[in-house]
């Protein structure tokens, strides 16, 4: 069954709800196309201890203020979850879950997006899939020779996870090895070593890069914004959030940290069937390693539009593909719009992208 609108938006979190209340207000006929069962993207899959970096006022979508989570605390996965579906249901937004898109593809003067409920036909297309379910491994020696445990941030939920069924020896506690310098291993090692039940050894290519204490997501919105500015002025590329560290001290991490919890040791050279391996010669076991290792774009769905580049990425004007003015890209990064992958940072090349194809259909 083929069906026909005016725009396919592939994808129904922070970014498809974005791109689908500025689609609204330009008047286009609209959908948005999502392959979880329920709404609240990415979200609903985040570790329990994971907290956003600024208050609720600033982690908002274009329209509707994120309500304060009770405590008056940074909200948490399960507080973002509730608020995309509540935005969701007030803008009536004309999201299909569980409809996994397989393939977009150029048919005459439109695009055609097939899905494993049917196709559908449209004048443009704005994918929004972002980078979750595509988390980078690094190809380290001896990866396939550990016998322990290997997840990814996607897997990580809660220090419980690693506690012992039993089987340790009173005192001993399962090892666990963070991989990544980034805000996610800070945080999933700082939940590990605070919570005291694993022997937590934290390893970063380079140094970790703590920002100062006081910068929280309004500051980093503000210096990511400054930075698109001077680029648009022409004047010299201030360096963006970048420039100031890797890391976001937010309560926990700044706890572990204090406490001489949060120490890192610098990147091993090899796994072992038992642990990792230092080219100093050094050996510590290890029980599991948590991969904090990053995300690569989820754009397999326009391979057929063979307009890969450098990195996997797509070459973009704002949110517009160069190879294909009827495609537009958000929330994947900057290359995609400043702070695009956001909540609050979404906002503006969604705005942008909507006006574009609104202009494109009007010609």
């Amino acid at each position: 069954m083929t069906r026909h609108t005016d725009v396919v938006v592939v994808g129904g979190g922070q970014a498809g709800l974005a791109a689908g209340y500025h689609l609204r207000r330009q008047g286009l006929d609209f959908v948005v196309l999502d392959a979880d069962p329920a709404p609240g993207g990415s979200w609903q899959y985040m570790w329990d201890s994971l907290r956003l970096f600024s208050p609720a006022e600033h982690s908002s979508l274009p329209g509707r203020l994120m309500p304060a989570q009770p405590g008056g605390t940074c909200p948490g996965a399960g507080h973002v979850v509730a608020y995309l579906s509540d935005y969701e249901k007030r803008y009536g937004l004309p999201v299909q879950h569980g409809t996994r898109v397989d393939a977009v593809r150029r048919d005459g003067g439109g695009l055609v997006t097939e899905t494993d409920d049917g196709t559908w036909r449209a004048r443009a297309v704005i994918s929004t899939t972002g980078t979750w379910s595509r988390p980078f491994v690094p190809a380290v020696p001896g990866r396939g020779l550990f016998t322990g445990r290997q997840l990814h941030t996607v897997n990580y939920r809660c220090p419980a996870d690693f506690a012992g069924p039993g089987d340790l020896p009173a005192g001993d506690r399962r090892s666990v090895i963070v991989v990544g310098g980034g805000n996610s291993g800070a945080q999933i090692a700082a939940d590990l070593a605070l919570d005291g039940n694993a022997e937590v050894t934290w390893v970063t290519r380079r140094p970790p890069r703590f920002l100062p204490d006081d910068i929280d997501g309004r500051a980093l919105f503000d210096v990511a914004t400054a930075r698109r500015r001077a680029l648009e002025q022409g004047d010299g590329d201030t360096g963006g959030v970048a420039s100031l560290g890797d890391i976001v001290a937010v309560p926990p991490v700044r706890a572990a940290r204090d406490a001489g919890r949060l120490s890192a040791k610098p990147m091993f050279a090899r796994l072992t069937a038992t642990g990792a391996r230092w080219a100093d010669g050094s050996h510590i076991r290890a029980d599991a390693i948590v991969w904090c290792t990053g995300f690569r774009p989820a754009l397999a769905h326009l391979a057929p539009l063979g307009l890969r580049g450098p990195r996997g990425h797509i070459a973009t004007d704002g949110t517009r593909a160069l190879g294909e003015p009827r495609l537009h890209l958000l929330g994947y990064g900057d290359w995609t719009g400043p702070a695009s992958a956001t909540l609050i940072g979404v906002g503006r090349p969604a705005r942008d992208a909507a006006r574009d194809i609104a202009r494109l259909l009007g010609d």
